[in-house]
């Protein structure tokens, strides 16, 4: 990638999104640890998906540990949920077996390295029966904020080999997967030869000019973006299918999309592709190259576009695939208040993508970025919270 000017930021290269990109971390107001309660709302109606998918792990030796893995778990509440959802609803199965007693769980939180991983840590409820014994369902109700698992953390991407094979029971992965492993690359074939060429390079029929995100590009673009999403996604499952055990199982949750244009990114189209595209035009203090050199590294994909690549990697069986409702990344306690919304929508932008803004522009600008975003958001709340809802893409897998 050709060098910046001096004095600008370093542009965010593909090489370094992996260790840059993380949901923005500590407690404070942008933090994703205080706007990620639409993502728990999202997650609680689809808790009877999951629980049909835990309804058909094969039970196992109690003298086996049973092992739960939570992908792109970022640094709130919501993974602690979700992974106490799994182990209680596993405790309830083993108990109505009526042969087996329940074994001890272990749970791995996982995601990149740059994941604040110290304020999820901070959040984790004390581990409850710490005597060596197995965790009866009685105790797991009882317990009062505790919890009834072993815990670590497991840094790296999930679109590589993280875990030993056959080790894992249940795979859990929910408003992750559509995060790209890199910036997206269309493959041009000029004599005879594959040719990459990248949404960040004017030169190519895949530049991304004058846009931030995928919603409402060219052709080339959004081909590039399905394209690498396809990529990572065959990669995940390649890597998962060697680490799940027989008679495991895995439920992933991602953004998705009812259009079948990509270049319609839905709910993800209307939070990067409309406002804050918007606000970055509204700057006005950084060079149009600077903006387009700057792309939201994410894909809502169809239902189509997902099961094509389950069925070509062939590991899997699919039990369940379909689209599903999950409403607004917005959650205010006053919705009549416009400033409120505003300030919901920059705080969820910031959220999930200041970490790469603020990597981009630098903090100063970053900061004046988003307080636009904030204005725009004010100024269309009504529209907003009519039109802004979020599809997603939910799949439960088993090793075929």
């Amino acid at each position: 990638m050709a060098p910046t000017p001096k004095g600008d930021n370093v542009v965010v290269s593909n090489m370094k999104l992996e260790k840059l990109l993380c949901m923005k971390g500590g407690k404070g107001e942008a933090s994703y640890a205080n706007n990620s309660q639409a993502q728990a709302l999202h997650a609680r109606s689809m808790l009877h998906l999951l629980e049909e998918a835990l309804d058909s792990v094969q039970l196992n030796s109690p003298d086996v540990p049973f092992v739960v893995v939570d992908l792109g778990c970022s640094s709130g509440n919501n993974t602690i949920y979700i992974v106490d959802v799994i182990v209680k609803h596993m405790i309830k199965r083993y108990e109505s077996s009526g042969y087996y007693e329940p074994p001890e769980f272990t749970a791995f939180f996982s995601d990149l390295p740059s994941n604040d991983f110290n304020t999820l840590f901070q959040l984790l409820p004390p581990l409850a029966n710490d005597h060596g014994g197995r965790t009866s369902m009685e105790e797991c109700l009882a317990s009062n904020g505790q919890r009834s698992y072993f815990a670590a953390g497991v840094p790296g991407s999930f679109y590589r080999r993280l875990f030993p094979a056959r080790s894992i029971d249940v795979f859990h992965s929910a408003f992750s997967l559509h995060w790209l492993s890199q910036y997206a690359l269309l493959y041009l074939s000029k004599n005879g030869t594959q040719m990459p060429e990248t949404v960040l390079d004017k030169r190519s029929m895949a530049y991304n000019k004058g846009r931030v995100f995928i919603h409402g590009a060219n052709e080339s673009t959004a081909n590039a973006y399905k394209k690498q999403f396809q990529t990572d996604l065959a990669e995940f499952l390649r890597a998962r299918s060697i680490e799940m055990k027989r008679g495991g199982s895995m439920f992933l949750v991602c953004l998705g999309r009812t259009a079948v244009d990509p270049t319609d990114q839905g709910g993800a189209g209307l939070l990067f592709g409309t406002h804050f595209q918007d606000a970055w035009d509204d700057l006005g203090l950084i060079s149009n190259e600077k903006r387009d050199n700057f792309n939201i590294p994410v894909y809502a994909p169809s239902l189509q576009d997902f099961k094509e690549v389950v069925e070509a990697d062939g590991s899997f069986a699919i039990n369940k695939l379909e689209v599903f409702k999950g409403g607004s990344p917005l959650v205010v306690s006053r919705p009549d208040d416009a400033t409120e919304v505003g300030r919901a929508l920059a705080n969820s932008c910031r959220s999930v993508a200041g970490v790469l803004v603020d990597a981009h522009i630098g903090d100063k600008l970053s900061e004046e970025l988003f307080l636009r975003v904030e204005r725009r958001g004010t100024s269309h709340a009504k529209e907003l919270l009519e039109q802004l809802q979020f599809f997603h893409i939910v799949a439960s897998l088993s090793l075929a």
